[in-house]
């Protein structure tokens, strides 16, 4: 049975995820793992899900082609 580092719920389905940078994080669901690992866009701070849309120049990174031209 893990425990979900956001939130703290003990749940025997809980799941693991392996960051690229080699870091494992242990979640109760795909919402805590969102929260906790998805990043924000640059421009209207939601959760990006999807595809981003980076922008090379600056680093930033955001949810649609309207945050990045704004």
């Amino acid at each position: 049975m893990g425990t979900c580092e956001v939130c703290g719920n003990r749940y025997d389905k809980a799941f693991s995820v392996k960051t690229a940078e080699g870091a494992a994080h242990t979640f109760d669901s795909f919402e805590c793992a969102i929260e906790k690992l998805a990043p924000r866009c640059a421009h209207c701070k939601c959760r990006i899900i999807g595809h981003g849309v980076d922008d090379d120049a600056t680093g930033k990174i955001y949810c649609c082609e309207h945050c990045a031209h704004a």
